[in-house]
């Protein structure tokens, strides 16, 4: 791969930083050399891209991604369920429009086909189709026929502690990354699900002391606290949602902050909110958009006074809240959950390395760590809502490579 130089812009590093005027140099695959204030780094040989005043960044990270679920910016599904073939197809081009959007990698939170993600994932790491680096998940599970868990689901596995271990063997031996479990139910689901759990702690236990001896992760579905509580005592490294955590759940998730993260999706409770009248959503869900989003408002502050790690991924992918929205979750951080906008750009970049399992390599514009990129017309800092706007990506490098190039009048040779 070619040397480039990028020149005249504004680096946001991703530790959290306001940006400041810098160069960077990648070599290959890699980030080679970073100066800051008016230092300037080696031209010889690299193709020079004049930012012009622009902000690079590191790619974005989605941690509550759900490739196969249908919809798209691109194009609505109305529907979960679809035939393989079209259902696949469908998820592969989902990837790219996450790419296209500045996503270059994704921690799945579920998918709707039992390999579609080993597959998809080792296509893109194969160089043979465009999308973010993937972290593959199995399909969202409980076990079978309790509350209203949908069909698209699948259908579960068997009940006990063994069946739970052979359950977690499987997934391990299809080189899945991560295995994802509905611990509690939810409201969308059956009315009051939400506070209902799914499992028994002896499976709970089971599939956490399965999960360590088969070296996978476990991720989790956690509405209700004492879903939560189960999450965090049996070695569940990711919880979505939280909603109701109490303060014991808290105190738990204190202890654990260096193992855990939690992605509270409040992307899909705006969506709810703010759904156009053409998709005739009934009302208790956009009831539960404004109660899930006024418990989130409580909660994540509470979680980031902690030291608790919190990162955007919003359920993307249901017709109302299409796939390609995913930084509409950064600006909800910023004006509904208390962060400040370089604490949401840190929580979608540094942290979205670590939750990756890639903290020393991925998500920081520093000497070493991958050339996942975006040169971003702006400043984020200052407008957080550009990220959501596709045009105003000018450029997005993954892996030291473009997926879409700077525009030819910023390029010009050493």
């Amino acid at each position: 791969m070619a040397s480039v130089l990028f020149t005249n812009v504004a680096v946001f590093d991703g530790t959290g930083k306001t940006p400041e005027r810098g160069e960077v140099r990648v070599e290959g695959r890699r980030i080679a050399a970073v100066a800051r204030g008016g230092a300037a780094l080696d031209r010889r040989g690299a193709a020079i891209v004049d930012g012009k005043g622009a902000t690079l960044m590191p790619g974005l990270v989605e941690a509550h991604a759900h490739l196969s679920w249908p919809s798209s910016v691109d194009r609505v599904i109305n529907a979960m369920t679809m035939a393989p073939e079209e259902h696949l197809l469908v998820t592969a081009r989902n990837a790219r429009v996450t790419l296209d959007h500045g996503f270059t990698s994704a921690y799945s939170a579920g998918s709707l086909g039992v390999r579609f993600e080993v597959a998809l994932r080792d296509e893109i790491d194969g160089g043979w189709l465009p999308g973010p680096r993937l972290k593959a998940s199995s399909i969202e599970r409980a076990p079978g026929n309790i509350f209203g868990v949908p069909q698209a689901h699948g259908e579960g596995h068997g009940r006990g502690p063994d069946a739970m271990r052979a359950y977690i063997k499987s997934c391990a031996e299809m080189r899945l990354d991560s295995i994802k479990l509905l611990l509690s139910g939810d409201d969308n689901f059956t009315p009051n699900g939400s506070q209902e759990l799914a499992y028994e702690e002896a499976e709970v236990e089971a599939a956490g002391a399965q999960a360590r001896a088969s070296g996978i992760w476990l991720a989790c579905h956690a509405q209700a606290a004492a879903a939560v509580k189960l999450g965090v005592r049996y070695g569940f490294r990711v919880l979505y949602h939280c909603s109701y955590a109490d303060d014991e759940a808290l105190d738990m998730l204190e202890a654990k902050k260096s193992e855990i993260f939690v992605a509270p999706a409040a992307g899909l409770a705006q969506a709810a909110i703010e759904a156009d009248p053409s998709f005739n959503l009934p009302a208790a869900l956009v009831e539960r958009g404004h109660r899930i989003l006024a418990l989130q408002m409580q909660l994540v502050p509470e979680l980031r006074r902690r030291g608790i790690r919190v990162l955007p991924g919003g359920d993307y992918g249901f017709p109302h809240n299409p796939i390609g929205r995913n930084a509409r979750d950064l600006e909800l951080f910023v004006t509904k959950l208390g962060f400040t906008p370089e604490e949401a750009l840190m929580s979608a970049t540094k942290w979205g390395g670590e939750i990756m399992g890639m903290g020393d390599e991925l998500g920081l514009i520093e000497p070493g760590y991958l050339a996942d990129l975006l040169l971003v017309d702006g400043d984020p800092v200052k407008d957080i809502s550009i990220l959501q706007d596709r045009a105003k990506l000018l450029m997005i490098m993954k892996d030291g490579a473009y997926h879409k190039a700077p525009p030819e009048h910023r390029i010009m040779q050493a």
